[in-house]
């Protein structure tokens, strides 16, 4: 018989990561794949992004209903309250032999207690990192200690969950899954990208995503703002086109959307998308000239392409980077100065996050490790000195 192996997804990023890994479970002779969509892909707002999941031939297990129109801190804590009820049904009734879970999103802490509980095994994508201006941070570690397998993306993760009392006979470095989908996507020619955007790209371009510092929530206007007025001096610069990504569901996000719509009304060369997809995605950072805020993608994906990433603030404080990303403070003219570096400059780097084949590495130790209910604390050596 199958081993049952739900996969849980939140949002369109997590989704576009994990599709690879999606492929090679569906096509495993040894493992059922069982999905459960929530928070982000569930909501018309950010654009019920569950259909591109169905439309790429996927069998959604159950639905998990847990986002409210409140972005507020108390509305997100409401959320994972929702969350751990749903998926306390969707799992007891799917019962699943393993749940996989990436990264540090508020949701995952809420389906990781929930399968804490149940004794359902944990393996866990991408721990051992740090990113210092974010909850995520918590979250991403917590989960880390609920886990039964862990799938980091670096030897530094590896080494640091190690040290969090995790057993190195359960920690694997398999890098990052976003560099399968950069060597496995076929990606799309300009012309066709721009029609299926229905963006026309200029001489120079740049794909622009900012979610809240979540630490720093009441400076979540300020830092988009202070993005907008550095934006509005690079137009003035270049032949320039802007290519804005939503801001996420954590707290704060929907001000940044707000700021962000209203920017593209009154630029005729700047377009705001709640989801581009994997496809799409990929394509335009194929084609823009660099990446600017602060999403992770700027981190694991963009330097793949020698491209630059204006990474703004201290969300992704403390995350290993390659050379190509360029550290700036949410002040206009660093940002600005940043991004005239990277449109005159030709970026090449390395990855540090892998070459990929990273959901084949996944695969097979899944088909070689035993999946334990239950885990001891690993003490370093000399811990009694």
């Amino acid at each position: 018989m199958k081993k049952k192996i739900c996969v849980v997804t939140a949002t369109r990023a997590e989704y576009g990561l994990l599709s690879g890994l999606l492929k090679e479970i569906s096509k495993s002779e040894t493992f059922l794949l069982q999905m459960i969509v929530t928070g982000m892909h569930l909501s018309p707002e950010f654009g019920f992004t569950y259909r591109e999941i169905e439309n790429d031939g996927y069998k959604i297990n159950d639905k998990v209903e847990a986002l409210l129109s409140s972005d507020s801190a108390v509305g997100v804590a409401k959320s994972m309250g929702l969350t751990s009820i749903g998926f306390a049904e969707a799992l007891d009734k799917l019962r699943p032999d393993l749940i996989i879970i990436l990264g540090d999103r508020f949701e995952m802490l809420a389906v990781a207690q929930v399968a804490l509980i149940l004794q359902i095994p944990i393996a866990h994508i991408a721990g051992g990192d740090v990113t210092e201006g974010a909850y995520d941070d918590a979250i991403r570690h917590s989960i880390s200690k609920m886990s039964n397998l862990h799938f980091v993306t670096n030897e530094i993760a590896k080494k640091r969950l190690i040290q969090l009392g995790e057993d190195p006979q359960t920690v694997f470095n398999v890098g990052s899954l976003g560099i399968d989908n950069i060597k496995n996507t076929e990606l799309l020619s300009l012309k066709e990208l721009s029609k299926l955007m229905n963006f026309n790209f200029l001489k120079k371009n740049i794909l622009i995503t900012l979610h809240p510092v979540t630490v720093e929530t009441s400076y979540t206007k300020k830092y988009a703002q202070i993005l907008l007025e550095a934006l509005d001096e690079i137009k003035i610069l270049f032949d320039i086109g802007f290519i804005f990504t939503k801001a996420n569901a954590d707290n704060g996000g929907r001000e940044i959307n707000y700021l962000f719509e209203n920017y593209c009304k009154d630029n005729k060369n700047a377009k705001i998308y709640d989801s581009l997809g994997k496809i799409k995605y990929l394509s335009c950072l194929h084609y823009i000239d660099a990446v600017v805020g602060n999403s992770s993608s700027g981190l694991y994906e963009v330097p793949s392409f020698n491209k630059a990433t204006i990474n703004i603030g201290n969300r992704q404080l403390g995350r290993l980077k390659a050379s190509s990303v360029i550290d700036v403070d949410f002040e206009k003219n660093q940002i600005k100065n940043a991004i005239i570096k990277a449109l005159n400059k030709n970026i090449a780097t390395e990855n540090p996050y892998g070459e990929g084949e990273t959901a084949y590495k996944i695969i097979d130790i899944l088909n070689n490790v035993e999946w334990k209910k239950t885990k001891r604390f690993f003490d370093i050596e000399g811990i009694d000195s």
